[in-house]
């Protein structure tokens, strides 16, 4: 099985350069599946309806989220309605959305897809580890292949969790600072790792955000409206290849900038 996981989209620019170069991806590396970190793609942060149906025409068959799912209220309804969209899952269970799904393709092999959210400098109702653990429970005899994006700010937290799934799930990915980790690799149980895949969108900014008004902000201290930036998008994601067992043979990463 190949799965190509698409690290977070922002904005407009980041539509567009995954609109102009997933299906190119698409046909070099014929994954089963594609799942791409949604939750900044509607102006930046959030996403909605629309800008989900976007992700989904280009070529996406699962989007996962993060901790500005809840910035546009008119989708806590569609995240009820759509069974390939997941929010952390262990946010408050009372919340919109579900935290994990099975996707299943056309030849009819199975993905399981698990969200999670940290906690260190984020706000999560469980702890993650716990949350992983009963989800797995759950999820044991309906798939063999399980992808985690753990969406996260500390690198510790995320390498931890790496150790605590090893073996477990075919791959941990990370996702939430939007810059590309160097450290992508196949842990010893057999589970493909990187602490954060990047971002897709402008590179060209700050983490996303226009670059002059964001330094303006670390100089003066002072509130200042930022706005995303168009400059220098890229794709970033990582092509992960595992075997019938579940366990991951290779991950490799991808940062292929768009013209």
């Amino acid at each position: 099985m190949r799965i190509l996981f698409v690290g977070d989209i922002v904005g407009a620019p980041g539509r567009r350069a995954l609109e102009s170069l997933l299906p190119g991806l698409r046909e070099r590396h014929e994954p089963d599946f594609v799942v791409a970190n949604g939750e900044n793609v509607a102006g930046g942060v959030g996403i909605t309806e629309k800008t989900a149906g976007q992700i989904y025409r280009a070529g996406v068959d699962a989007i996962t989220l993060g901790n500005h799912v809840w910035k546009h209220s008119e989708v806590y309804d569609y995240l009820d309605r759509e069974p390939r969209i997941v929010r952390p899952a262990n946010y408050p269970k009372g919340n919109p959305g579900r935290g994990w799904m099975v996707v299943e393709a056309d030849g009819g092999s199975k993905l399981g897809v698990i969200n999670l959210s940290g906690q260190v400098f984020l706000d999560a109702a469980r702890s993650p580890f716990s949350e992983i653990d009963a989800i797995l429970a759950e999820l044991r005899g309906q798939v063999v292949h399980v992808l985690v994006d753990f969406h996260a700010e500390a690198t510790s937290e995320k390498v931890a969790m790496g150790w605590h799934l090893d073996g477990r799930v075919t791959a941990c990915v990370g996702t939430h600072t939007h810059v590309p980790t160097a450290d992508a690799k196949v842990l010893p149980g057999g589970t493909g790792y990187i602490t954060d895949v990047g971002m897709t969108g402008p590179h060209g900014g700050v983490i996303g955000s226009k670059r002059e008004p964001t330094v303006r902000r670390f100089v003066t201290q002072m509130p200042t409206k930022l706005g995303t930036s168009e400059e220098d998008p890229w794709l970033n994601a990582v092509l992960i290849e595992a075997g019938q067992d579940g366990r991951t043979r290779s991950i490799e990463q991808l940062l292929v900038r768009a013209e």
